[in-house]
């Protein structure tokens, strides 16, 4: 009769180990999986464009030189159609040394060509959504240049492959769209996040004005803020929101998580869809636990 063995015991005994690409350069900024071939992996990295594996991480190619290159914000693969890969230049971790994009590029061909697809001026997209039935419509957070003002920032939707840009959510020159979210069983409905940030050559300042969470039930047509409702960290000129991140659970989309930069912030669950949230867990207790 077979022991019956305790999960934790099971995951106690893996050991990670390094899968590469070892010559990378710089960070992984973005993981994106092929939706039905489990071993085929996209990363997008901090100063090394994109890298490919078909044998679930034994090898990589870069798929990105001869093309673009340099510093990848988010990498997005169609789930309807795995060939057609969006990626978004400019990584959105605020280091000194960090490098902007250039804007969209696209492949139809599952990486093996590219083309340039529009937003010259974004600077940094930590992130792209691709409606999971249509890819020709696609999402972009946009954060912006991160050393001055910009009036490029926000959330662009295009339903044209890419071929045109059309800007459905601004809310200021300083605050940019850090992070985006689809619900999986329900493409009207989005979230996103936005973030008031300042990168100088010795300083960052992060939040402020323009920093919150967002949602749209018209496939980002019309936007409404979250960032008021029940549960959340009230801010204020003495205790800002900064940064904020917010995903969709897939198996139970009313589930919501975000994570929040506040003098009270932490990770934040709903269980309504974003109408009331509760404290998780405390940023002060996850910094002692790390």
């Amino acid at each position: 009769v077979p022991v019956p063995v305790k999960g934790d015991e099971v995951f106690n005994s893996l050991k990670a180990r390094q899968i590469g690409p070892a010559v990378m350069s710089g960070r992984v900024v973005d993981l994106e999986a092929h939706p039905t071939n489990s071993k085929i992996f996209y990363v997008g990295s901090a100063g090394g464009g994109v890298w490919k594996t078909t044998d679930a991480g034994g090898s990589w190619s870069n798929i990105s030189d001869g093309f673009f290159g340099g510093s990848i914000g988010a990498v997005a693969v169609a789930q309807s159609d795995p060939n057609v890969i969006y990626v978004g230049t400019g990584e959105a971790t605020i280091r000194g040394n960090m490098s902007q994009g250039e804007g969209v590029w696209k492949s139809t061909d599952a990486g093996r060509s590219w083309v340039f697809a529009g937003l010259p001026e974004s600077r940094t997209i930590p992130r792209i959504v691709v409606d999971p039935s249509d890819p020709q419509t696609a999402y972009a957070a946009v954060l912006g240049d991160v050393f001055a003002a910009s009036d490029a920032r926000g959330i662009y939707k295009t339903t044209d492959g890419a071929k045109t840009w059309r800007r459905v959510l601004f809310v200021n020159d300083r605050a940019g769209a850090d992070d985006l979210s689809m619900d999986p069983t329900n493409p009207r409905i989005l979230y996103a996040s936005s973030w008031r940030v300042q990168r100088g050559p010795n300083y960052l300042s992060s939040g402020g004005a323009g920093s919150g969470l967002w949602k749209s039930t018209d496939r980002g047509e019309t936007w409404v803020e979250l960032t008021g409702n029940d549960g959340l960290p009230k801010a204020s000129v003495e205790s800002p929101l900064g940064i904020c991140s917010i995903v969709v659970s897939p198996s139970a989309p009313d589930n919501l998580y975000a994570m929040i930069e506040h003098a009270d912030g932490g990770l934040f669950r709903s269980k309504d869809a974003g109408k009331t949230w509760a404290l998780v867990n405390s940023d002060r207790a996850l910094r002692q636990r790390a």
